[in-house]
């Protein structure tokens, strides 16, 4: 018999529904909205190394589309037991090997399950230590992650807080005039890894144009998305813009899109749109990637910080 994968072997060893002292009673655990917030919960009682009901798991997957944030607190797992756990949520993001993405490996093309999230573990700083500016993950995927799992494990004295947008809200605060304006319009998110690449920068799109005119040459792969997406499971619209890459509307006026997503980007970035999270040790945040942007704060280079991620597959937004 060949040898599992790392995700078969987390199923094949996570606890069974019959193990009395491994299942987690549905009634222990707890959803709290943050008060004053723009998004979030936290969850209350939840010992993500048990078996889960499927009550536990369709309450949680609920108020993941209610609150676009779930915030576990006090979890101790390995990577196997953080596996299992993610995967009732939905199968782990592979994405093609022409379309590179935080730690793509150079042997398969992809990425591992589980991604360090890290200044401090060798094969694994793939984010150092600076400004990380709002973004969706894998968003010039042809198909971007559904969500994704951040998990912490060491963390600096200073900064390194990670920030949430609600981009749901975002877009519902608009004037009628804007929503007439956008609603059908397309956007091309240019990979940032192939433009990092090209020019031998940093990951976090410093030296990404914001806006591609028509005259630059095209670095990588083009897939058109809505500019405003609906949400798969609530039906609500929300931006699907990040505040940093190189974007392009498709069929649009250069520079009368070059100042339509200026615009737009800096409303994204209002405060009643966003939630900072102070990260403690053991915290793990699972966020909704199709409706939200997440950024960090820089922290000192001597300090260390590892977090590992473990995005989930998505489908073509619409």
């Amino acid at each position: 018999m060949t040898s599992l994968t790392q995700l078969s072997q987390a199923i094949h060893d996570a606890p069974r529904w019959h193990q009395t002292d491994h299942f987690q009673n549905p009634a222990d655990i707890q959803i709290i909205p943050l008060a004053h917030e723009a998004l979030g919960a936290v969850v209350i009682g939840l010992d993500a190394r048990k078996a889960q009901s499927g009550e536990t798991i369709f309450r949680l997957k609920q108020a993941l589309a209610e609150h676009l944030i779930l915030i576990f607190k006090q979890q101790s797992l390995d990577d196997l037991q953080y596996l299992a756990f993610s995967s009732y949520f939905g199968s782990i993001f592979k994405p093609s090997a022409d379309n590179p993405v935080l730690a793509t490996q150079s042997d398969t093309g992809t990425p591992p399950d589980v991604v360090p999230v890290s200044n401090a573990v060798g094969q694994g700083d793939y984010t150092g230590h600076g400004e990380l500016f709002p973004h969706a993950d894998h968003q010039w995927t042809p198909t971007p992650s559904f969500g994704s799992l951040l998990y912490a494990i060491e963390l600096p004295q200073d900064g390194g807080q990670t920030t949430w947008f609600n981009t749901i809200k975002a877009y519902a605060a608009l004037d009628a005039h804007t929503k007439q304006q956008i609603d059908h319009l397309q956007l091309i998110t240019y990979n940032p890894f192939v433009r990092a690449k090209s020019n031998k920068g940093t990951e976090n799109y410093v030296n990404s144009p914001l806006y591609r005119f028509k005259d630059q040459p095209i670095l990588g792969h083009a897939y058109p998305h809505p500019l405003v997406r609906t949400h798969p499971a609530s039906g609500r619209k929300a931006l699907w813009l990040n505040t940093r890459s190189e974007v392009e509307l498709v069929n649009y006026d250069d520079q009368a899109g070059s100042e339509l997503i200026a615009q737009l980007r800096a409303h994204i970035l209002k405060p009643e749109f966003r939630y900072e999270h102070q990260w403690e040790q053991g915290d793990i945040v699972f966020w909704d990637n199709q409706v939200t942007l997440h950024s960090r704060r820089p922290f000192p280079a001597e300090q260390r910080r590892l977090l590992k991620r473990i995005s989930l597959a998505g489908g073509r937004p619409f």
